[in-house]
């Protein structure tokens, strides 16, 4: 087929900011571009407009997201701002009144009214652009599916349901096709994300859906189950510690899905717990990773929490010292908390000073640090299967099943000639450090 040579297409602009979730809506909206005939510019001269995806979860995305439109501005000129920050209009407005559009989150037709506005759509109808599993920001090997949006949690710290509404679960056949098409286009590893998986299917009372023509139900063990058939690597992110997922843990038992979860346990404290609204408490948390260990002993778990809480006291944060000891976590981020704003913690009384919250911080990663050095010392001499992320001149960067990208540490291979991105094979463990392995040939 001849392109007419007369052909323009307009080229967009993309600044993605914050979490996954936040990264595949942009991957939603690049397919959109591409699907509509317009192509994606790489830098801000060639763009005939730039749409910054926004993060607003913290102050500190905040102020990324702000500084993002600010440069977007001085080097374009024409800026489309979508996302969670999109959603909180008067702190855009505040600091800019030149911006092409606003949108909240999820606002994809928002977003390509405004592109359509300011950058005519292409009117040659001559070619198909994007390709089934539309167009992705991670390598090919691996890929992001969001499955629902929203949250029905008031966690006191968090301004999720503000910005993205109550829980709203996406039919479960378009996840399978979505999971289909990324598989058939090269992908080996599905990583499931969403504000609450363990929520998924509660907003449609778990009615079925279909996909290939057959019945499934709307729920997270009905799903896993069939992401499994794909024959790939399916790991599960944002998983609360309900008790349904007693049962997504047994498909990890049986090799179906990855046995890897990564659990927001965010304290240990009781009164902690209530003061953030969380929907667990401690002791309940450590009989359920108890169990899961005992349905699922290799189980990798994940999980992050906060220290310096307004009015946490040094005994409630010694008991979350002292879960780490009891749960020994695979693998364990954490952060000081900081007032977000619209997050009724803002208004909690004994604000804890910043010298105290950076004092506990590094006293829980001390603990922590000892305990993944001890268990990563365990690992050497044991062979895993590996997936390659990387691949450099000394070290090829790889991942087993208990290492999820970009979060969790990595194993690094010697000797890495003929390796290649998304290869698969396995190796033995030669040696490790506070977060990595170095790896060989098995």
């Amino acid at each position: 087929m001849t392109i007419p040579t007369d052909y323009h297409a307009p080229k967009i602009g993309f600044i993605s900011l914050g979490c996954p979730k936040a990264g595949s809506d942009t991957e939603k909206m690049l397919s959109q571009i591409k699907a509509e005939g317009y192509e994606i510019a790489n830098n801000y001269k060639e763009s005939e407009l730039v749409i910054v995806n926004t993060c607003g979860f913290i102050d500190s995305a905040v102020e990324e997201s702000l500084d993002a439109i600010s440069e977007a501005l001085d080097e374009n000129g024409k800026v489309i701002v979508t996302g969670c920050l999109g959603e909180r209009k008067d702190v855009i407005e505040k600091r800019f009144n030149n911006l092409l559009a606003i949108t909240g989150s999820e606002a994809y037709q928002e977003v390509m009214e405004a592109v359509h506005l300011h950058a005519p759509k292409p009117t040659n109808p001559h070619i198909d652009l994007i390709p089934p599993q539309g167009i992705r920001l991670t390598p090919k090997h691996y890929a992001y599916i969001k499955i629902s949006e929203g949250c029905n949690h008031k966690c006191t710290f968090c301004i999720i349901p503000s910005m993205r509404g109550k829980l709203i679960s996406r039919p479960i056949g378009d996840i399978m096709q979505e999971a289909e098409n990324l598989v058939n286009s090269g992908v080996s590893e599905l990583i499931i994300i969403s504000q609450d998986t363990s929520a998924y299917g509660v907003d449609v009372k778990y009615r079925p859906g279909f996909w290939n023509g057959r019945p499934i139900k709307t729920d997270l063990y009905n799903l896993a189950k069939s992401l499994s058939e794909l024959g790939v690597w399916v790991r599960f992110h944002y998983v609360y510690p309900y008790p349904n997922v007693d049962r997504l843990i047994e498909l990890m038992a049986s090799g179906l899905i990855l046995p890897y979860i990564d659990v927001p346990f965010q304290h240990a404290n009781p009164t902690i717990l209530k003061s953030m609204k969380r929907p667990a408490n401690a002791e309940n948390n450590l009989e359920r990773i108890n169990g899961w260990r005992a349905i699922c002993p290799n189980l990798t778990i994940r999980s992050t929490f906060i220290v310096g809480f307004p009015g946490e006291t040094e005994e409630q944060f010694e008991d979350l010292l002292e879960f780490l000891e009891l749960a020994q976590l695979d693998r364990v981020g954490c952060f000081t908390y900081s007032d977000v704003d619209g997050a009724t913690a803002n208004l909690l009384d004994k604000q804890i000073p910043e010298d105290v919250k950076q004092d506990r911080y590094i006293r829980f990663m001390t603990v922590q640090n000892a305990i993944s050095k001890k268990k990563l010392l365990n690992k050497v001499g044991t062979v895993h299967t590996v997936l390659i992320d990387e691949v450099g001149e000394d070290y090829a960067k790889a991942r087993s099943y208990a290492n999820a990208p970009e979060i969790d540490g990595n194993i690094f291979l010697e000797n890495p000639e003929g390796l290649e991105v998304g290869d698969m094979l396995d190796v033995k463990i030669k040696r490790s450090e506070e977060y990595d392995l170095y790896a060989g040939p098995n």
